[in-house]
């Protein structure tokens, strides 16, 4: 064989093995040791202190000693200790312990509940009052922890019995919360976008500027959705009466909004501004995010030793895996690049002689696909940087690339059969919920996803306008 038709078979080594469900960072790792031991193999340079013990006469144990050290001095060692150093060196990277712990800390200091209560109490006379109410929740949660597991979970078990005991349809209730959960992924500060651009060596501030508009127009179609429904159906959102809320004022309202809306919005909007505006890098931001979210937690307080030693956990959990898919996904790029997989591949789809469009569309179909098995970090770090190369030829900006991207991965939660946040919903749902009622409720909201896309396509201003303005690109 040869060595790019060693690459290729790499590549489907990786994808099968995942398929089976190994974990996928030290699959990486592994099968780029497999591999890269092969092509860097080289006889004369590896096997010189095995050759001069058995010259020297040495002993057994010296010999076993120089046997052990020739098979370790093949390159790929070398090549895995260097992107490791360079992992945890990445500057950009250490936004996202930062982030991350913000996120946990607000979920755990049942900030999130009163928002949530709150935002309902002051839009309970429209139609469809509790699920408009769910949705800004799950897209301010979801921009402060960017985990998708993690929203749907807790929206799941604070709005969706609160949902179904108003008479809500189990349907349409269920769309609400697997769509409203996915928002972290695109609207900043998104830890999918620091990862992208780590990946892609494109600078995560202007990538939070270009996805601030599709962002807010996606979530933006999921209200309109939700209300129109409401009002053209009442029966799938029964308005509540006077008796189910009980008597507030105005007065009331205004101060649950002050304590509990205003602080954390006004701390994302502090986080997301200051890195906008130059004033803070997204790893100083994310720092001054995680001091506000505890501070947030004194204020309520909500903030245990417990809670505190489970959200450090989880961040050095969640962070401790992006790296080293991180590791094992340049390891296993370096090798597949250096067998000539990347080349090959960049000859197949210039010899294709597509246009700019048909380019996108086939890169979007592709990722689309592998949102099925795999989650957006997989896809972010391991597949993403396939296209990259090919994004100067077609004169493609990876700013527009990577919001398009963005929006694309919102499908892979949400498309059956593998939609993992409908499985994160019905594993905390009453029984009575079945699965098809979820998959029935999130298919207009993966239809709005693919509108969002095609209007980008369309009219790319959308993502691009706003980084011109601001950055000059």
């Amino acid at each position: 064989m040869t060595d790019p038709q060693v690459a290729l078979l790499m590549l489907g080594a990786f994808i099968f093995l995942i398929m089976l469900g190994f974990p996928i960072a030290f699959t990486l790792v592994g099968m780029a040791i497999g591999f890269g031991f092969y092509a860097y193999y080289d006889p004369t340079r590896m096997w010189r202190a095995y050759h001069r013990a058995l010259e020297q006469g040495a002993s057994w144990t010296e010999q076993t000693q120089a046997w052990f050290e020739s098979l370790f001095s093949n390159r790929v060692f070398d090549l895995l200790v260097n992107q490791t150093y360079s992992v945890m060196a990445n500057d950009v990277l250490t936004a996202v312990p930062l982030f991350l712990f913000m996120g946990y800390i607000v979920e755990r200091a049942n900030i999130v509940e009163r928002l949530f209560h709150t935002l309902y109490i002051s839009a309970r006379r429209l139609p469809g009052a509790m699920a408009i109410a769910t949705l800004i929740t799950c897209a301010l949660f979801a921009t402060a922890t960017g985990i998708v597991g993690a929203v749907v979970t807790l929206m799941g078990l604070l709005a969706f019995p609160a949902m179904l005991s108003a008479r809500y349809d189990v349907s349409y209730a269920s769309g609400v919360i697997c769509a409203g959960g996915c928002l972290g992924i695109l609207i900043p500060p998104s830890i999918m976008l620091i990862v992208y651009g780590a990946a892609a060596a494109v600078s995560v501030v202007q990538l939070y500027a270009a996805a601030l508009l599709p962002g807010f127009m996606l979530a933006g179609l999921y209200v309109i959705y939700v209300f129109t429904r409401a009002v053209l159906n009442p029966s799938l959102a029964p308005k509540p009466s006077d008796e189910d809320v009980g008597e507030v004022t105005a007065g009331q309202i205004i101060v649950m909004l002050v304590t509990s809306f205003v602080p954390l919005a006004g701390l994302i909007l502090a986080v997301l501004g200051s890195i906008l505006f130059g004033f803070a890098t997204p790893t100083e931001a994310a720092a001054v995010g995680a001091l506000g979210g505890l501070v947030l937690a004194v204020l309520y307080r909500a903030l245990t030793w417990q809670r505190l030693k489970e959200s450090v956990y989880l961040t050095v959990r969640t962070s401790a895996m992006v790296c080293w898919l991180f590791v094992g996904s340049w390891t296993f790029a370096s090798v597949f690049s250096y067998l000539g997989g990347e080349r090959l591949i960049s000859e197949f789809v210039l010899g294709l002689d597509l246009n700019p469009v048909t380019f996108l569309i086939m890169a979007q179909i592709i990722i689309f696909l592998l949102g099925w098995p795999l989650e957006w970090s997989e896809i972010i770090i391991i597949f993403v940087p396939i296209f990259l190369p090919l994004l100067p030829h077609f004169g493609i900006d990876p700013l527009f690339f990577g919001v398009l991207i963005a929006l694309n991965l919102q499908t892979s939660f949400l498309t059956p059969p593998m939609a993992m946040s409908c499985y994160y919903l019905k594993g905390i749902a009453p029984p009575h919920v079945q699965l098809v009622h979820i998959f029935k409720g999130v298919m207009p909201y993966l239809a709005m996803v693919f509108l969002s896309i095609f209007i980008v396509y369309v009219f790319p201003a959308i993502a691009t306008w706003l980084p011109q303005q601001m950055y000059g690109r």
